[in-house]
């Protein structure tokens, strides 16, 4: 069984196809530039690769190559598409329509479109990209959806609501959603898996950190509390993101600077966090480097990332009543080994002891805490795609 998984952006569109016999990847690629140019980059199991300028002026466009890179040239994998029994989506923004993976209809298409003021830069572009989808595969091939803000249905509401009068959570729906549920979703089951205990029985915190970061407290395999909130703004600093800042201090800024609240808004998302603070970069890689040569500021922000997330594991092992592991896990917890020691410094009164040595790994599943750890530590790669391919293949299977 074959299953295609679309992550679908404003302007681009990444695919994977997988085979479910052993979940190997079939081939994988992004159809980018949607609406501006075009450009395809695709690649194969078997090491086969094609980079091509396109014409992309739709989604529905950028499927037609997709189907074209598939089945036909230099990188066929398939004969037609008849040959995939069903196709994923990731879907950002699910709020309290969608709790659980389901399959698409128009009605659910529509639902998703109209959460697009929840999340303008994502679910609007997986709308069209699921009536683009609809329109280039075979009648009757399912498509699935599976939503990020899913896995975080589980919170409480002392957890999720915020201090606001009430009626903004009623009519206006204003509460804490988070993100990348379906990373946290898939570390925290592959935790359970190599440390060969129920998830039922793991209190566990799990730090997704990449360009954008959040950090989740999963006990018993459900999510109680997460750093992003109404939107991926909130928690960590991050690249281009400011995370968690006193809203008053967003209105001096606002009223100082002159700017309109969507140019507030676009300083907050696209001019702060590591590139706001150093005057470097976002890339974390160029932090760390800049801060090894003792740039100040690139220091500052190596500092604040790290204490920032001591604080949130310390503040979820005291929401969870204990702690059993961390995982590190995204483009940064993955391959950062400075940035892993310096979250977990100073966390004896938690038991957490990283080896130094260990820590030394990147891109790898590894436990990197000491024998001695109390609670433990791994670097666990997340593997979105495949998760909703599983989703995907489960619910079709039914």
């Amino acid at each position: 069984m074959k299953i295609l998984v679309v992550n679908a952006g404003s302007s681009s569109l990444k695919y994977q196809l997988l085979d479910m016999k052993d979940e190997s990847v079939i081939a994988k690629g992004n159809c980018d530039r949607i609406g501006i140019d075009g450009h395809v980059s695709a690649k194969t199991g078997d090491g086969r690769h094609i980079e091509e300028d396109c014409s992309f002026p739709t989604h529905t466009e950028a499927f037609e190559k997709l189907v074209e890179v598939l089945t036909s040239g230099e990188t066929k994998v398939i004969d037609s598409m008849s040959e995939i029994s069903a196709v994923g989506h990731r879907i950002v923004q699910g709020a309290e329509i969608f709790k659980e993976t389901c399959l698409v209809t128009d009605e659910v298409i529509d639902q998703i479109d109209s959460l697009a003021e929840l999340a303008p830069v994502h679910n609007h572009p997986h709308a069209l990209a699921l009536r683009a989808c609809k329109a280039v595969i075979p009648a009757g091939t399912p498509q699935v959806v599976v939503f990020d803000t899913a896995f975080h249905s589980t919170m409480p509401r002392k957890a999720y609501l915020y201090g606001l009068p009430y009626e903004c959570y009623t009519d206006l729906h204003v509460r804490k959603y988070g993100f990348h549920g379906t990373s946290h979703r898939f570390v925290s089951g592959e935790l359970a898996r190599v440390m060969g205990k129920p998830i039922e029985e793991l209190k566990i915190v799990s730090c997704h950190l990449g360009n954008g970061s959040s950090i989740t407290a999963i006990n018993g395999g459900k999510s109680v509390d997460t750093s992003m909130g109404f939107t991926p703004l909130d928690g960590l600093v991050m690249g281009t993101r400011c995370g968690s800042v006193d809203p008053s201090a967003v209105d001096y800024v606002e009223k100082k600077m002159g700017f309109t609240p969507d140019q507030m808004t676009e300083y907050m998302n696209k001019k702060s966090g590591f590139l706001g603070l150093s005057g470097i970069g976002s890339d974390n890689r160029d932090i760390q480097a800049a801060a090894s040569e003792g740039n100040e500021r690139a220091l500052i922000v190596s500092e604040i990332f790290a204490y920032q997330i001591k604080k949130f594991i310390g503040s979820y092992a005291a929401a969870m009543n204990g702690l059993d592991a961390v995982i590190f896990t995204g483009g940064i917890g993955e391959n950062a080994p400075e940035v892993r020691a310096a979250a977990c410094s100073n966390l004896d009164i938690l038991g957490i002891h990283i080896d130094a040595e260990k820590n030394l790994c990147r891109g790898i599943l590894k436990e990197i805490s000491t024998d001695d750890s109390k609670t433990k530590v791994y670097v666990i790669p997340t593997n979105e795609e495949l998760l909703i391919a599983r989703d995907t293949l489960a619910l079709i299977s039914k």
